[in-house]
């Protein structure tokens, strides 16, 4: 049985949950922060979980670390080591989302009015009900922003959300000035269309990040809650996981999951460790051999000394390798985000320099606040905000009504530059299911397939399940045979007509097979072959159009991937653990390969989380689906092709979104530190150049033709 080499760190780690770090700024801060404090060795930051992994000296204290991120602003909570859900940061956004923009149209209403020539007590009226509208809903949308402003002040620190927040403050408390003395101009509406733009960018960012968590949370389902303990003097006792221990025995029984890894002690069965080690073919096991938490027992009750618990056992071992890919990707989006440290001392520069530069010509302080404030809005990243979520939401829309499920916004990216596939055999090249040779079963005569399908029908092996729905749909009806007896390892044995029958295991087999005996006559072979999708060969040929070379990657055995090779015509690399398809990801990545990975199993996760992109058939496991970044519905190969163009696509309309919008600040920033735009005009200009962004990333919706 094949299992993952298990890690045993020799210094200690501590996971925190970090609630508030949502952005490449408070990625970089915690790390950096964490990394300088004595003892510690490391920091990551996953911020699709939200947590932070600090490797440091064995007995540091963990309310230091607490300590040190209240010191950087960020309010944390210590969680227990190894994994754990991290709860959904979307909910937070929905509430501030939907009272800022059913404010903002309302207001906008009463502004049109305004704007439609209403003067003296109607124009008085119109803003004090905008007032009444827009001071609560700027109060209760703006807490994300302000909550996290005063966190980074308090520490003298600044962050994204502090001219954000000035600039809501500020024009909110000038509107409210301007209404009292019954001034011309209010800015309620450009503050409730400013949080409600940039509540929509942060909703929408933390939807795709909890897709992409969502991986591992389905790998840790797989994990069983308990399992039934024989105690020293033979009592049976259901105890949780946790409490678990190295040596103690476990009774599992058919069609129960292994809750930790040990040694089987007396009793034989089947287990269906395809999820764990690619081997299409459920694996026999008897006393002595060793079995891994997370397998499925098939057919008979085992009993098992524990070896391994908790974080030790090789399915922990395949969530941390998970993790780590997936923290991986966050440097990846890191990277692309760095750009937006520079933004907040920018912002503030050129606010403060506007207000001075105007006091010292000559402007009163109420002139210069103004042309400060709007220099604060129109300096609002939403065009930049908006440039990558909208063009991968539409994107993902058009994806999606092709069959093609994106779970992961930001792999949309990385699948435009992908130069290399790996594609797993079972179930993505070939179909998912088994399937009896059908020239075999066509040299049945009538007695040999009516023995068969009474044999295979009495059991509930996938290899008898396939063969008795074959000998079915050709017509065959059972034949009747009692005394049955299903041997685990070996097969189902019977009595028909005063003779012996059997389906079992064959002597020797090239390949996925099964022997029909009948007494006195020769045995029938009966070979099994997962039949590749039909249309293979375009789909192979469209990558290559595309720049991207495809190989194969299997935990299957040697003549199996051998015959699938022959077909494709692909160079293919057999008997592959979940570490060897991983470390040939790490390979091709180090020579410089943007790796695509196409799977299906639990053996594939860590492979579709250490890719650049990944892409799983609907036909796939819960773990493979939840692993991998796409997932096509549609029973065809023709979908990664057309995912690879859809992404190029997008990555296309994400550059010219970048260049608007960088444009537009170019433009726009000038005319209002020259005193030329007013905070609505400030406001109506940022949400131009976000419609226009949004504009340009409809063309996507064609994207996946």
């Amino acid at each position: 049985m094949t299992a993952v080499a298990l890690a045993h760190p020799s210094t200690g780690r501590t996971t925190l949950a970090v609630p508030g770090a949502h952005c490449a700024g408070c990625m970089s801060k915690i790390e950096r922060g964490l990394a300088a404090l004595p003892g510690v060795t490391g920091a990551r930051v996953n911020l699709s979980a939200r947590m932070v992994s600090v490797n440091h000296e064995a007995g540091l204290d963990r309310r230091g670390l607490v300590q040190a991120l209240a010191d950087l602003g960020f309010e944390a909570q210590a969680r227990v080591d190894g994994p754990a859900r991290a709860d959904s940061a979307v909910r937070q956004f929905l509430a501030p989302l939907a009272v800022a923009g059913f404010a903002a149209m309302n207001v906008m209403l009463l502004s049109v009015s305004v704007w439609s020539g209403a003067d003296g007590s109607t124009r008085d009226l119109f803003h004090w009900l905008s007032a009444l509208i827009g001071v609560p809903a700027i109060a209760y949308a703006g807490q994300p922003f302000f909550r996290s402003a005063w966190g980074a002040l308090r520490k003298g620190r600044t962050n994204m959300n502090v001219p954000i927040s000035l600039g809501v403050l500020i024009a909110t408390g000038l509107s409210l000035y301007e209404t009292m003395v019954h001034g011309r101009h209010a800015w309620f509406d450009g503050a409730l269309m400013l949080l409600t733009f940039l509540l929509a960018g942060r909703a929408l960012d933390a939807m795709m990040r909890d897709r992409a968590r969502a991986g591992v949370d389905a790998l840790i389902s797989q994990a069983p809650q308990g399992a039934t303990v024989i105690g020293e003097d033979g009592t049976l006792t259901w105890q949780a996981t946790d409490a678990l221990r190295p040596g103690m025995v476990l009774r599992v029984v058919a069609g129960e999951r292994l809750a930790a890894d040990g040694e089987i002690v007396s009793g034989t069965s089947q287990f269906d460790q395809s999820l764990l080690t690619g081997e299409s073919r459920p694996i026999a096991a008897r006393a002595g051999d060793q079995v891994l938490a997370g397998t499925l027992n098939l057919t008979g009750p085992v009993d098992v000394r524990v070896s391994h618990t908790g974080h030790d056992t090789t399915l922990a071992e395949i969530v941390r390798l998970m993790e780590a890919s997936t923290q991986n990707r966050s440097r990846y989006v890191r990277l692309a985000d760095r750009a937006s440290r520079l933004y907040a001392p920018a912002v503030h520069t050129l606010a403060a320099l506007s207000v001075v530069g105007w006091l010292i010509g000559g402007a009163s302080l109420y002139q210069a606040l103004v042309i400060g404030v709007a220099v604060l809005i129109i300096t609002c990243p939403c065009a930049l905000g908006l440039a990558v979520p909208v063009a991968q939401v539409v994107s993902c829309g058009a994806l999606m009504r092709a069959g093609i499920m994106v779970k992961d916004g930001s792999a949309l990216e990385r699948i435009a530059l992908v130069d290399r596939a790996l594609f797993d055999k079972t179930g993505t090249l070939t179909m998912s299911r088994p399937e009896p040779d059908p020239k075999v079963l066509a040299s049945f005569d009538p007695v040999a397939a009516s023995v068969a399908l009474a044999l295979a029908s009495h059991s509930g092996h996938p290899l008898s399940r396939a063969l008795a729905a074959a000998l079915t749909a050709a017509g065959h009806r059972a034949a009747e045979i009692d005394t049955v007896e299903e041997r685990p390892g070996d097969g189902v044995f019977a009595r028909w007509l005063g003779l012996d029958v059997a389906l079992r295991r064959p002597e020797a087999a090239n390949g996925i097979a099964v022997s029909l005996h009948i007494e006195g006559r020769p045995p029938w072979l009966i070979p099994y072959d997962y039949h590749l999708r039909p249309d293979y060969a375009q789909a192979l040929a469209e990558l290559r159009d595309l720049g991207v070379e495809a190989s194969i990657v299997s935990g299957d055995n040697v003549a199996a991937v051998a015959e699938v090779a022959r077909m494709t015509g692909l160079s293919a690399q057999a008997n592959a653990s979940p570490g060897d398809k991983q470390a040939l990801i790490g390979r091709l990545q180090a020579a410089g390969r943007r790796v695509l990975m196409v799977g299906d199993g639990l053996n594939d996760g860590p492979a579709l989380a250490a890719a650049d992109a990944s892409l799983a058939p609907g036909s796939a496991s819960d773990v493979g689906f939840q692993a991998a970044d796409l997932v096509y519905t549609r029973d065809s190969l023709l979908s990664i092709p057309q995912a690879v163009r859809a992404a190029r696509a997008t990555t296309r309309v994400v550059k010219q979104n970048f260049a608007l919008a960088i444009g537009y600040n170019v433009l726009a920033v000038p005319l209002a530190m020259a005193g030329l735009v007013t905070p609505l005009l400030a406001a109506v200009a940022m949400s131009t150049s976000s419609l226009v962004v949004i504009a340009n990333s409809l063309r996507l919706v064609r994207a996946a033709r």
